[in-house]
């Protein structure tokens, strides 16, 4: 979608305020939605859970759903807007309706085979890529225990054009670089790592190829804060063939780490807020939705979509709010770098040295 206004993106205190109705309506089956045009949401819940999350899992289909959904709505640029320059559209559903040039991109490699599972969905429902792409990855977090319950809002265009290269940050570049093109986007360092909290449910598959599904930590099926301390753990290993771009040493067995993911953890502009997720459950999925509705509307005026999460469903409850060490770790394996806060005296998981397991094939 063409660039809409600088304005709309800077008051994203609006994404709150999209378009309401005056009464509640029935969809049927019990299901009840503030605005008719949400209901027809009801019935792309079912036919995703079903045909493309394989019955609401949180797998391998959701990882990449959830990698979607940034991948396109990143492809955005204040400053070459300001310059006068199509900077991207945002969340507009570009990399789907311009695959062939979008997922040739160096940064979306992988990222064809969601788009193509995504895509028929969208069209037998009738409904725009940009909505598609983002009701997907809301739906897709909800399958994971613990997880947020995003907000959607509806009414995206179809009228879209290809997204500029270089506007989605690789796990090997430099710190620097990714915070400088996230605020090019209006993201500062810390809400970098508000929407990195998606890790926690995420695997690896193409940075280094011969093991794909190998995850970031040891509990990929569930949204909690394990990933914050695991990144902070003293590399040992590679899991697979050896170090590939964007890849660094990981502290346990099958488990993946980004140089990225690395970084910004011992980064002392994010360390800090890196650091407090590890015992605050509710801080880290109340962020991580902030940040998320944020990037859902990249490019949008909030106030033109429709209001449609209640078809969001709830996730199920985390069954732990506080991180713990893998078994096999000590506190004197963490790499601690928040100067302003000491790190939280953890328990560890007992048993033999924790090894993480593949996520399996959709």
């Amino acid at each position: 979608m063409a660039f809409k206004s600088i304005l709309a993106v800077l008051t994203l205190t609006a994404v709150a305020l999209a378009t309401p109705a005056s009464r509640p309506v029935s969809c049927g089956a019990g299901r009840v939605v503030s605005n008719a045009v949400c209901c027809k949401w009801f019935d792309i819940l079912d036919d995703i859970q079903e045909n493309l999350f394989d019955g609401g899992e949180c797998g391998e289909e959701t990882h990449e759903s959830l990698r979607l959904t940034f991948h396109d709505a990143i492809g955005f640029s204040l400053s070459a807007e300001r310059q006068g320059r199509f900077g991207g559209g945002g969340a507009d559903g570009s990399i789907m309706a311009f695959a062939e040039i979008e997922t040739n991109f160096h940064a979306n490699n992988g990222v064809d085979e969601i788009v193509e599972a995504q895509r028929p969905f969208a069209i037998k429902h009738g409904v725009s890529f940009g909505d598609f792409i983002q009701f997907a990855g809301a739906v897709g977090f909800s399958n994971c225990a613990g997880g947020p319950r995003l907000q959607f809002l509806a009414g995206r265009s179809n009228n879209s054009r290809p997204a500029p290269d270089l506007t989605v940050p690789e796990p090997s570049d430099p710190t620097d670089k990714i915070f400088q093109r996230m605020g090019d986007a209006g993201f500062s360092p810390n809400e970098v790592v508000d929407l990195l909290a998606s890790h926690t449910v995420a695997a690896q598959d193409h940075v280094d190829p011969t093991i794909p599904g190998t995850p970031f930590d040891s509990t990929a099926g569930t949204f909690d804060a394990q990933f914050f301390v695991e990144t902070l753990l003293k590399g040992t290993l590679f899991p697979g063939n050896g170090s590939n771009e964007g890849e660094v040493l990981s502290p346990l067995a099958g488990e993946f780490r980004l140089q990225s993911d690395f970084e910004i953890a011992r980064d002392a502009r994010t360390a800090c807020e890196w650091q407090s997720f590890i015992t605050d459950h509710n801080a880290m999925v109340t962020k991580f939705e902030k940040a998320m509705a944020k990037l859902a509307v990249l490019g949008h005026n909030p106030r033109d979509l429709v209001d449609c999460s209640e078809v969001i469903p709830k996730p199920a409850a985390a069954k732990s709010k506080v991180a713990r060490l893998p078994a096999g770790k000590t506190l004197r394996d963490i790499e601690a770098a928040c100067r302003a806060t000491p790190f939280p005296r953890i328990s560890a998981d007992p048993g033999p040295a924790t090894s993480v397991a593949p996520v399996p094939p959709s």
